[in-house]
């Protein structure tokens, strides 16, 4: 009879167990879709992607993206910038956006990074003009022309003709090294525009340039004077700090009257001290 009652009891009460298990499960279906954030598909890179390179279907990836902190630009369908080639070096899941991408009419590689505008020269350079290997794709850099100038007979004169200069290339590699470590090359592609690839061009072909590398973030424009060669080398060239002799060949002024002093002579194990008088 107990065991009648047992059953009965277990009987009448899982059907309210489950009940009560939906009615919970509702309500916490509901409370996580009130505190659901509204998403939308957004196109990032499915890799990292060099600069220069042309975009497919394989290189980008549709994920969700907050619908309420969206950037500018940014594309919602992979067909938009399929075709398109980027003008800066991407990582992996980053967002494609309008500013990022080159015309489609802009082709690929190299020219596509070209801005509007803007041209792409080279100049042929060794260890010491591409400062020891650390001009690379992305850094900045000063242009020195060294030359004789026009009517200057045989002086050599030394100028900054350019400042602020981007590198876009070293060699064919439009990337820099991912460690930093220098890449010696024997070309290197600047970006100027129209008037400083003239500028840059003569100063390739009449005299020597050289590469002054300078902090990515330090814009400020110098325009140094020219430099010749009585500035550097003669005696009115300003010293950037005095130089200060050793005290062991620092000099005093010269005495008044007669100066004496000892000198120690070593015979074999015998030791003598002679005295002398300068006059």
């Amino acid at each position: 009879m107990d065991r009648r009652r047992i059953l009965m009891a277990l009987g009448a009460a899982l059907p309210l167990a489950l009940l009560a298990a939906f009615l919970v499960h509702h309500e916490l279906s509901k409370a996580a879709a009130r505190r659901a954030i509204p998403t939308i598909k957004v196109v990032i890179a499915a890799g990292e992607l060099a600069p220069g390179t042309v975009l497919t279907a394989e290189k980008l990836r549709l994920v969700d993206w907050p619908a309420a902190q969206t950037m500018g630009g940014m594309y919602t369908r992979m067909e938009e910038c399929e075709g398109r080639a980027v003008l800066n070096a991407m990582v992996e899941n980053e967002p494609i956006l309008e500013a990022d991408l080159a015309p489609k009419e802009s082709g690929a590689g190299l020219p596509a990074t070209i801005p509007q505008g803007m041209r792409a020269v080279s100049v042929a350079v060794n260890e010491v003009i591409g400062v020891a290997g650390f001009v690379q794709p992305g850094t900045v850099v000063d242009v020195i022309a060294t030359g004789a100038p026009a009517g200057g007979g045989n002086t050599t004169v030394a100028r900054t003709v350019l400042e602020d200069i981007h590198v876009l290339a070293a060699g064919q590699r439009v990337q820099a090294d991912s460690q930093g470590a220098p890449q010696t090359v024997s070309v290197v592609t600047l970006l100027v525009h129209p008037e400083q690839a003239d500028v840059l061009a003569l100063a390739s072909a009449q005299g020597r340039i050289q590469l002054a590398l300078r902090n990515g973030s330090d814009a400020q424009m110098v325009n140094p004077p020219t430099a010749d060669e009585a500035a550097v080398f003669g005696t009115a060239f300003p010293l950037a700090a005095p130089v200060k002799m050793a005290p062991a060949v620092r000099r005093s002024a010269a005495p008044s009257g007669p100066v004496s002093f000892g000198v120690e002579v070593l015979r074999g194990t015998k030791e003598e001290t002679s005295e002398v008088t300068q006059r």
